[in-house]
């Protein structure tokens, strides 16, 4: 098993190495159809590359026309099979923190919680690859108080680090009447303002923890970004009348997320590649947004 995770990673990375050929090699193309189509000359650095540049236009089609990337390779067979989830800790975790990790494990369907005693990360990974899991969740904390959430994806990542902020859980909202119990129905999700490219990164990172709804679900899980701070909610629906009255009822739990990097790796890998980082000068760009236009 260690040595097909090792040559099955080798040949991911040389995926990934071809790129920025496969890259270059479009943009030649690119350049050559669209002097075709507007009746110009060809570049002058293409011409001696042009007989075969067009050879191998006019054998494409719609599906090799554009080069795929690495990141189509990470979530390709996402919608082929229901995601299995891993939830875990820091070591010794705090009973909030225990609590907050046991909603999840309901708002996450298929999702599994595991006690993380004195297992290191690497193991856990290795343990989640040989047992077909594909994401891992860790949750931290400082003194009792949730701060920051890890989605790592499998087998090769990617692996979002996000903050956590202003987390109400349901045992914390006094009205237990209002909020009802637990639906254990696949969600819709709802995902407002993610118009950045970075913002559609994220936006698939979180959607393919949930596997595809039934279309009459009355639960709805929504990911809401304002100034790049991520408002998660958690509701239930229900029709009394006609189509106009609805009531939408709050279940939680309720927090604030805020990424903070990217990797192109496990969460196990410390020399993976960084997608993307918030510096600290950017803490200082006050109207600058990553998430939104």
């Amino acid at each position: 098993m260690l040595r097909r995770n090792i040559r099955m990673r080798r040949e991911y990375l040389y995926r990934k190495s071809l790129e920025g050929k496969e890259r270059l090699l479009y943009e030649k193309k690119r350049k050559i159809r669209e002097a075709l189509q507007e009746g110009k000359p060809i570049p002058t650095e293409l011409r001696n590359e042009e007989a075969a540049l067009r050879r191998e236009i006019d054998l494409e089609d719609e599906n090799t026309a554009v080069p795929r990337t690495h990141i189509d390779d990470e979530y390709a067979h996402a919608a082929e099979k229901d995601p299995k989830i891993l939830l875990t800790t820091s070591r010794d975790p705090s009973a909030p923190l225990q609590q907050f990790v046991k909603e999840l494990s309901f708002v996450f369907p298929n999702a599994q919680r595991m006690n993380r005693g004195g297992q290191v990360i690497s193991e856990i990974i290795e343990s989640c690859r040989a047992h077909d899991y594909t994401d891992v969740v860790l949750v931290h904390e400082h003194r009792g108080v949730p701060d920051g959430l890890i989605v790592s994806h499998l087998p090769y990542g990617p692996t979002a680090y996000f903050g956590l902020l202003n987390v109400v859980t349901r045992h914390e909202i006094k009205d237990r009447k209002a909020i009802g119990t637990m639906p254990e129905a696949y969600p819709h999700l709802i995902f407002d303002n993610f118009s950045t490219k970075l913002g559609e990164r994220t936006a698939n990172i979180l959607k393919y923890l949930f596997p595809v709804p039934k279309p009459d679900t009355k639960r709805i899980v929504s990911f809401s970004n304002q100034s790049d701070y991520v408002s998660f909610r958690h509701h239930i629906y229900e029709k009394h009348g006609g189509p106009k009255s609805i009531e939408l009822k709050e279940i939680g739990p309720r927090f604030e997320l805020r990424l903070y990097q990217i990797k192109l790796g496990t969460v196990d890998q410390a020399e993976a590649q960084i997608e993307w980082v918030i510096r600290p000068y950017m803490n200082t760009s006050k109207k600058r947004k990553f998430l939104s236009d």
